[in-house]
């Protein structure tokens, strides 16, 4: 992204005041880590998967701009909730299909990537999705860090700044989310 974050977050800021104008700035400059958000996302979806990553984006920033109560704290926050945003919609996504299958097989996504849960195994979304709001109830940092880190793609620097954490305790629950939550998905 060629754009700082510093004024990114201004123009959060900005939008939360009501300024129109800075919305419409907004999207240019955002608008390419959203993709690579979506893709993120979209690269642990089954390949013939019907969403397009142009298309989750474009849903997920329809949602974000008509949240009207959202007070905008900085970059990584916009982009924690536009990764959340995205994560529920692909949920959406594989209920409707389960459900359009009466019950047929459910999505799968895998988790090849250096941050994953279970070694070379698929998963379902929905069971992951099912896990996670699961840590959630037992952990909620837990939960928001796993979001953060695994979903969004932040840093362990970034996810402190948006929890308002030391690095070394996102580094600590991290670990220990990712324990849990591999034990959870491998029953």
């Amino acid at each position: 992204m060629t754009s700082m974050p510093e004024e990114i977050t201004q123009l959060l800021i900005a939008w939360n005041q009501g300024d129109q104008g800075a919305r419409d700035k907004l999207m240019p400059l955002i608008y390419d880590e959203l993709r690579r958000v979506a893709r993120g996302h979209l690269r642990r979806e089954r390949i013939n998967h019907t969403l397009q990553p142009t298309a989750l984006v474009n849903e997920a920033f329809l949602r974000l701009i008509d949240q009207s109560e959202v007070n905008w704290q900085n970059r990584a926050h916009f982009f924690a909730a536009a990764a959340r945003l995205m994560r529920q919609i692909l949920i959406n996504h594989a209920e409707a299909r389960r459900a359009a299958k009466r019950g047929g097989s459910a999505e799968r996504v895998s988790l090849n990537d250096v941050n994953h849960f279970v070694a070379g195994q698929e998963i379902d979304l929905v069971a992951l999705n099912e896990a996670l709001k699961n840590l959630e109830r037992l952990d909620p940092q837990q939960g928001q860090i796993v979001e953060l880190r695994y979903f969004t793609g932040l840093t362990i620097d970034e996810i402190a700044e948006v929890m308002d954490i030391s690095p070394a305790t996102v580094k600590r629950e991290w670990s220990t989310a990712r324990t849990w939550l591999r034990r959870e998905l491998s029953r």
